[in-house]
């Protein structure tokens, strides 16, 4: 969840989500810097959410749909036990 609590992070996602994009690219879709994009490229392939694919002298990256996949599980696991303790209003006693 942290690695997607950047705006600019998750607009990178986002982008991915439709297309292999190089750094170049997000740079120009984003309007941030090369280097800032990479340091945030960085945070997502050590969170799984992204890969690489060399291509010549560019590396272009590509978002892993399994990864994104199992997370949209897990929080849809999440809400579901969210609304079965909303509904049963559990609560656990003081002592």
């Amino acid at each position: 969840m942290r690695v997607l609590a950047d705006p600019l992070r998750l607009q990178i996602i986002t982008l991915l989500a439709t297309e292999s994009l190089c750094v170049c690219h997000l740079a120009e879709e984003t309007g941030a810097k090369q280097t800032n994009l990479s340091n945030h490229l960085k945070v997502l392939r050590r969170a799984g959410l992204v890969e690489t694919e060399p291509c010549g002298r560019f590396t272009y990256y590509k978002l892993r749909p399994a990864t994104v996949e199992a997370l949209a599980a897990a929080l849809g696991e999440l809400a579901a036990a969210a609304y079965e303790t909303a509904t049963a209003e559990k609560k656990r006693p003081c002592t």
